[in-house]
């Protein structure tokens, strides 16, 4: 298995990065291999500045990068030889497994789209985030950006998504799948998610236990959370906004603690033919070495090859 790694992409590239993969290779079994893609002659003056060996790794040379502020279709057209750019033609070769970056999220969603494609059937890829629950394991949330408008039918599909997703890489058992609402009763909310919880409620897709409220998020009442990328990300970075306030305050507490976005590195963007992996601008060193080490975690899960069996 090779997993390419953009060294460019981040607001603390390419240090950052390089940390990162040095402590993915002390995790990751022998057969992975890590392709850095970036600018080799600064990579390896790194290395050996640090006395880290650096000669595990593979290197795709491109000095190229498509900033955070640029245009994500632009970019991703006229910078052909940008890291995002080139880790995408390797993936779409079969050259690499995976691709992992903290890069421009625009320029990685047109990557995937434009590259490898949208698995057939499915209407909107989208991304994921986790939910640490109050006794111990995890849920997850989806959409959390990348659709700020869904229809019914996309809501419905995000069910069948964030399911493969939960069973295939974080092994829940017959995960539970809510519809997150403003109340339980079937008729609350606006007029999508109403729509969306009539195409839900007799589904055989996923097991759907109905609406949940925001404060049903953190407990073991449901698996999966389904909603449109605009309320997935207010709640995402409110919960960011949280835990930060809990450090300001400098407060441990071991529940809390899992809300430190460096213990999941990143996110799959879910519903393409292959598996790209998307960070925080921010990553630090350990959030890039378990996006990495998450990457080898679903193509080994085969996600991809689920996901097409269960849409076509």
């Amino acid at each position: 298995m090779k997993i390419g790694l953009d060294i460019m992409g981040g607001d603390f590239a390419p240090k950052n990065c390089l940390d990162g993969a040095i402590l993915a290779l002390k995790e990751l079994p022998a057969e992975v291999k890590i392709v850095l893609i970036g600018d080799k002659d600064h990579a390896q003056k790194y290395f050996a500045e640090n006395k880290l060996d650096g000669s595990a790794f593979e290197y795709i040379h491109t000095t190229e990068v498509i900033e955070m502020a640029e245009h994500p279709t632009k970019a991703f057209s006229q910078k052909p030889q940008s890291s995002i750019a080139v880790g995408f033609k390797l993936l779409k070769e079969k050259q690499i497994d995976a691709f992992a970056s903290a890069g421009n999220t625009g320029a990685m969603l047109v990557g995937s789209m434009f590259s490898v494609k949208a698995i057939p059937g499915v209407i909107r890829p989208c991304i994921t985030t986790i939910l640490p629950k109050i006794n111990g394991g995890f849920g997850i949330m989806l959409d959390v950006g990348t659709n700020a408008d869904c229809k019914p039918d996309v809501l419905y599909q995000f069910g069948i998504l964030g399911s493969l997703y939960a069973k295939a890489v974080h092994k829940i058992e017959n995960p539970k799948v809510g519809l997150l609402n403003i109340g339980e009763e079937a008729e609350k909310g606006n007029l999508v998610t109403q729509s969306a919880y009539n195409l839900m409620k007799e589904t055989k897709d996923f097991n759907f236990i109905g609406n949940v409220e925001g404060r049903d998020l953190f407990g073991d009442k449901v698996d999966v959370v389904v909603c449109d990328g605009f309320v997935g990300n207010v709640v995402l970075k409110t919960a960011e906004a949280f835990y930060r306030l809990i450090m300001k305050r400098k407060r441990s507490d071991e529940y809390f603690d899992k809300f430190n976005y460096e213990l999941y590195g990143g996110t799959p963007i879910l519903g393409i033919n292959s598996t790209v992996m998307i960070g925080h601008g921010i990553s630090s060193a350990l959030a890039f070495k378990n996006m990495v080490v998450l990457a080898k975690d679903v193509v080994d899960a085969q996600l991809n090859e689920k996901i097409n069996t269960q849409f076509n």
